[in-house]
């Protein structure tokens, strides 16, 4: 994994071998990010962002680098979570801070507000299309949720859908 941009740009991350999370790839996270960049955020502003099923921590970590004041990753996998703070101590990036606990459980508990969430579920997982409201819960006014999901599902129906965009199997859809 690499980081693409920012502070931290340039950066390589060896996932160990075994890894069960299933990266983002590079293309579709410069397509997501450029599209960020170009139509949704303005990373000047310093926003703060959540990272939910985090995985690998790359999304995380791309939102830290590019400016983000504040990242908080959410990993329910033991061994994940470890390799998050391992990356998190080896790069000293301040502003990320991974956690591991139950996404589902984290938003009910929670009591922030995120302009920037960004969701990578399991995408085969069970209630995959409750993640939308789920995840809203914890919004900014004027926030941008976006969740990556597989091409089978399709989430324009959600009332606060705004768009979606694909890169080759990796589909986002975001939401306000």
């Amino acid at each position: 994994m690499r980081i693409i941009r920012g502070k931290y740009k340039g950066r390589h991350v060896p996932t160990p071998t075994g890894f069960k999370a299933r990266p983002t790839t590079d293309f579709a996270k410069e397509g997501l990010f450029n599209i960020l960049e170009n139509v949704y955020v303005n990373f000047d502003e310093a926003p703060t962002a959540l990272d939910l099923f985090a995985g690998t921590g790359s999304i995380g970590l791309e939102l830290a680098s590019r400016g983000c004041s504040k990242v908080v990753s959410v990993e329910k996998d033991f061994k994940h979570w470890q390799f998050l703070m391992r990356v998190q101590k080896e790069l000293q990036v301040k502003e990320w801070l991974p956690l591991k606990g139950d996404v589902f459980k984290y938003v009910r508990t929670c009591k922030e507000r995120y302009d920037i969430i960004f969701a990578d579920p399991p995408y085969a997982l069970e209630n995959l299309k409750e993640v939308p409201d789920v995840a809203l819960s914890l919004l900014a006014e004027e926030g941008l949720l976006i969740l990556e999901h597989g091409s089978n599902d399709d989430f324009s129906d959600h009332p606060r859908f705004v768009d979606h965009r694909n890169y080759g199997s990796v589909n986002f859809s975001f939401f306000q």
